[in-house]
């Protein structure tokens, strides 16, 4: 990958997290990148296409984390800990990895696009499916219905810390959790 490519990821991956995917502009995006109009159409052929960089780059960053945050889990226990555990520590910014906490870019920028077939559309929906098995290659048990727990309660952890400001919930959910 090319530098001048990388920068227009990097530079519209941190401005359509902050401000959101519609509301940025190419303009924006060449303004605060420094990269020139002619640069950014050679690398990609439209802003869904850039918006699809940001979302693959945000994707691996956060499947790396995760994968770090519950490997050597032991137990189901385990999992649920650690995961609404790394959600805490991402709530509160105390772990750079994922940057400054502004919600799940995934959830964010689904909720602009309403054709659900689109491919921004298509590719969070994917994401939450990815991430969703990362959870269950890291469970001992076979247990369909906690998964399904765990990943509603996930979402809802970090919608209710960004809507609602509520950066306790991933701690209300250990608790839930504890009787499976």
């Amino acid at each position: 990958m090319t530098q001048k490519r990388q920068l227009l990821i990097d530079t519209a991956l941190e401005l359509f997290y902050q401000k959101g995917v519609n509301t940025i502009g190419i303009n924006e995006i060449l303004k605060v990148s420094g990269v020139a109009k002619k640069t950014l159409y050679n690398h990609f052929e439209s802003k869904e296409a850039l918006t699809i960089a940001t979302l693959e780059q945000r994707h691996r960053l956060f499947i790396e984390w995760l994968t770090v945050k519950l490997a050597g889990a032991n137990s189901d226990q385990d999992v649920i800990y650690r995961l609404f555990t790394a959600l805490e520590d991402w709530i509160s910014n105390s772990d750079p990895k994922l940057g400054s906490f502004r919600g799940c870019f995934f959830i964010n920028t689904a909720a602009e696009f309403s054709d659900q077939n689109c491919a921004i559309s298509v590719y969070c929906r994917e994401h939450k499916h990815h991430i969703r098995q990362v959870i269950s290659q890291h469970m001992t048990n076979n247990n369909s219905l906690l998964l399904d727990a765990i990943c509603i309660m996930k979402e809802g952890v970090i919608t209710s810390a960004y809507v609602g400001h509520d950066s306790t919930a991933a701690g209300k959910c250990i608790e839930i959790l504890k009787q499976y």
